[in-house]
C-alpha cells in the first residue's frame, strides 16, 4: 500500500497521485480490522438473543416521576423468546400531544393513525393514552393493519373511559405482517394494573429490537419560576436515516403548552436532532416522534409559539431529542465508532446538510472508519459525488484536530503515525470545509462493519 509522500519527495504531481492510489485502495485494510473478533466477549444485551450490548453503549439515565403520566409493560408474545414486548401511558385529562412522523411512501397503520388524528380538528387537546408494541410493525398490511390498530384504539379507549382518536399508536419490527391485536388486549387487565409513574426504564427495554441498550433522557427547566420536567425513551438502531425521525422516540413533560405550540417545537427541534442522524442511509416505514405535555407542573399555559418563556424550554427539549438520537448512533447495528461529520463553508445550510449526509453515508468511509483507517480520498469521493458547490482548490479535510488535506492536496503536515492513532478513540469527529461559502452543517453516523451484516442477515429469525 503506498504512503502519502513526505514533504518534498517528489513533484506535487507525484504526491497527489500516490495520495489518490492511497485513497482508492481496496477494503482489505478495512475489513481486516473490522472483521477482528473482540478479545473480551462483550456482555450479552436485553433485547434480541445473540446480540451483545455496544461497546459504545450509555447506562439508562435517572428519571424521576413525570406528573400526569403512567406507564406499564408487558409481555404480549411477538417474540418467540420470553421478553417484554408492550408498553403503554396514561395520561392526565387534558394532555396535548405533537407528532412528526416518516415521509417513506408506505407508512405503517399506527402512523396513518396518529397523523390522521393528530391533524383533525382539535387533534392533540386531551390525549389520553400511548399503545406500543415491539415485534409486528403492522406495516404494508393494508386493510387488516388498519383495522387491527382501529381495534386496539378501541380496547385501550374502553378500559382508559376516553375516545378512540385519544389513543396513541406505535409499532416496531417486522414489516408485511399483520398485528394480532388481540394479543394486546389480552393483555389489557394486568397493563392496567401494573400502571406507575417510575416505568420509564422498564418502557425503554420493552420497546427494543436489534437495540442493545435502552435508551432514556431526562432535562429540567424554569417556566415562570416553575420546574418543568421533560424525559424520554426512544428505540432505534438499524434502517436509521432521517427523512423525519428514524425511529420511535416518546417524549413527555409536566409543562402546561397548547398543541400548537408543542408541533412548532417538535417541528423546530427534530431537524438538528433526529434528522441529523444516520446509520444506514434506510428510512423505516414506522418513524414516529410524539411528544406530550400533562400540564401538572403548575406553570403556566404556553399558547404562542413566540413566547419569550419556552426559551429555556425549547434548550431542554432540544438536549433531549439530541440526547436521544446521539444514542441511536451508539446503538447503530455492528457499530464501534461514533462519528460526528461537519461540513463547513458550503453554499447553503440544505447544501452543508447535504454534503455533510453523503460523506455520513458512505459505505467507503463507513468501512474505512471500521477499520481505522483515515482515508480520506473516500471523503473527497463522497463530496464530489453530490453536485454541490465544491472548490477543489480550497478543499479541506481533517480528522480531528489532524489535517489530511488542504487547499485540495495532501497537506506538507500529515503524519500518518498521528492519524493511526486518532482513528484507534472510539468517538471521531471529521471536518471538510468545501470552500463555497459560510454555511455549516453536522451529522452524526457510526463505522460499517461485518457484525451489520450478520444482524441483518437473520433478522426475521
Amino acid at each position: 500500500m503506498s504512503k502519502t509522500p513526505a514533504p518534498g519527495r517528489g513533484s506535487t504531481g507525484q504526491k497527489i497521485e500516490q495520495a489518490i492510489e492511497k485513497a482508492l485502495d481496496p477494503l482489505a485494510t478495512a475489513l481486516k480490522r473490522a472483521t477482528t473478533p473482540p478479545k473480551t466477549p462483550a456482555p450479552a444485551a436485553p433485547g434480541k438473543p445473540g446480540l451483545q450490548v455496544s461497546p459504545l453503549a450509555v447506562p439508562f439515565p435517572t428519571i424521576p416521576p413525570i406528573g400526569g403520566v403512567e406507564i406499564a409493560t408487558g409481555r404480549a408474545g411477538f417474540y418467540k423468546h420470553e421478553r417484554e414486548d408492550l408498553v403503554v401511558f396514561s395520561f392526565a385529562r387534558g394532555t396535548s400531544c405533537a407528532g412528526v412522523f416518516t415521509r417513506h411512501k408506505v407508512g405503517s397503520a399506527p402512523v396513518d393513525w396518529c397523523k390522521r388524528h393528530l391533524g383533525a380538528e382539535d387533534g392533540g387537546r386531551d390525549v389520553r393514552a400511548l399503545v406500543v408494541n415491539a415485534g409486528c410493525a403492522n406495516a404494508f398490511t393494508g386493510k387488516a393493519g388498519a383495522d387491527a390498530a382501529r381495534r386496539t384504539a378501541s380496547e385501550v379507549a374502553k378500559r382508559f373511559g376516553c375516545r378512540q382518536r385519544d389513543v396513541m399508536l406505535a409499532s416496531t419490527g417486522v414489516i408485511g405482517v399483520v398485528l394480532d391485536d388481540r394479543k394486546i388486549a389480552a393483555r389489557l387487565p394486568d397493563i392496567e394494573a401494573r400502571l406507575d409513574a417510575d416505568n420509564w426504564a422498564a418502557a425503554g427495554s420493552a420497546i427494543m429490537t436489534t437495540d442493545t441498550f435502552p435508551k432514556g433522557s431526562y432535562a429540567e427547566c424554569e417556566i415562570d419560576g416553575h420546574k418543568v420536567r421533560i424525559a424520554g425513551i426512544a428505540k432505534g438502531s438499524g434502517m436509521i436515516a432521517p427523512d423525519m425521525a428514524t425511529m420511535l422516540a416518546f417524549i413527555v413533560t409536566d409543562a402546561n403548552i397548547h398543541p400548537n405550540v408543542l408541533q412548532a417545537l417538535l417541528g423546530l427541534h427534530v431537524r438538528t436532532t433526529f434528522n441529523s442522524v444516520t446509520v444506514d442511509g434506510d428510512t423505516s416505514t414506522n418513524d414516529t416522534c410524539l411528544l406530550f405535555a400533562t400540564g401538572t407542573s403548575g406553570a403556566p399555559r404556553i399558547g404562542r409559539v413566540g413566547d419569550r418563556r419556552l426559551k429555556a424550554f425549547g434548550e431542554a427539549l432540544d438536549r433531549v431529542m439530541l440526547d436521544l438520537a446521539h444514542q441511536l448512533v451508539r446503538d447503530g447495528e455492528g457499530a464501534t465508532k461514533f462519528v460526528r461529520v461537519t461540513v463547513d463553508g458550503a453554499a447553503s445550510p440544505a447544501s452543508a446538510r447535504k454534503l455533510a449526509k453523503s460523506i455520513a453515508d458512505s459505505p467507503l468511509v463507513k468501512t474505512a472508519l471500521a477499520g481505522e483507517d483515515a482515508n480520506w480520498g473516500r471523503v473527497v469521493m463522497a463530496v464530489g459525488k453530490t453536485e454541490e458547490a465544491v472548490d477543489r482548490d480550497r478543499l479541506m479535510i481533517k480528522f480531528g484536530p489532524h489535517v489530511a488535506a488542504i487547499d485540495g492536496a495532501p497537506s506538507p503536515a500529515y503524519d500518518e503515525a498521528k492519524m493511526s492513532a486518532y482513528m484507534k478513540r472510539p468517538e471521531i469527529d471529521i471536518t471538510v470545509d468545501v470552500g463555497s461559502g459560510r454555511a455549516s452543517a453536522t451529522v452524526w453516523t457510526c463505522d460499517l462493519t461485518k457484525r451489520y451484516v450478520e444482524i441483518n442477515g437473520d433478522y426475521r429469525s
